[in-house]
C-alpha cells in the first residue's frame, strides 16, 4: 500500500486561484508596465476572505497560484508534458539571472520539467494578464506549436 503521506503531489504554477485546493506563493508587483511575481517564504491557501479582497481585479490579476497539476484535464498537457513550460522556456527570454526564492519548486511541474529554465522566466507570468507582449502571448496560446 502506498503512503500518501509522503506522496508528492505535483503542482502547476499558473492555476486559477479558483481552482479547488489552490495556494498563492507569489503576489504581482512593479509597474503596470513591467510586472513580476514577488515570491512568498512560504505558500499561503486561499480563503473566501482572500479572493473577496482581489475586487475589483480578478485574484489571477494580483496573485501567482498553484494547484494540483490537472494532466490530462488541461489544455496544456500532451499526455507526458506540460507544454506550456515548454513554449515559456522556448519563447520568453529569462527575466532573472539567479533561481527566485519560490516556495513551490521542489513540486512544481515546470521545475521538475524544464528545470532553470523555466524558473528564470517565471517571474514575468501573471495569469491575468491583459496587455500580454506577442512572445508572452503565444506562449500562452495551446494552439501555437513548438519548433521542431
Amino acid at each position: 500500500m502506498e503512503d500518501t503521506t509522503t506522496a508528492q503531489t505535483t503542482l502547476c504554477p499558473s492555476a486559477k486561484p479558483e481552482f479547488v485546493d489552490a495556494v498563492v506563493f507569489g503576489v504581482v508587483a512593479g509597474a503596470a508596465a513591467a510586472p513580476h511575481i514577488a515570491y512568498l517564504k512560504q505558500p499561503l491557501p486561499i480563503t473566501d476572505e482572500l479572493l473577496a479582497k482581489a475586487s475589483p481585479v480578478t485574484p489571477a490579476e494580483i496573485f501567482r497560484a498553484a494547484t494540483s497539476c490537472a494532466q490530462l484535464g488541461c489544455q496544456h498537457f500532451d499526455g507526458k508534458d506540460c507544454r506550456l513550460a515548454m513554449r515559456i522556456v522556448e519563447k520568453l527570454p529569462a527575466v532573472v539571472e539567479q533561481l527566485p526564492p519560490c516556495s513551490i519548486r521542489r513540486d512544481c511541474r515546470w521545475w521538475q520539467q524544464e528545470g532553470k529554465a523555466a524558473c528564470m522566466r517565471c517571474p514575468q507570468i501573471i495569469t491575468d494578464n491583459y496587455s500580454p507582449s506577442e512572445q508572452l502571448r503565444q506562449a500562452a496560446d495551446p494552439a501555437i506549436n513548438l519548433q521542431s
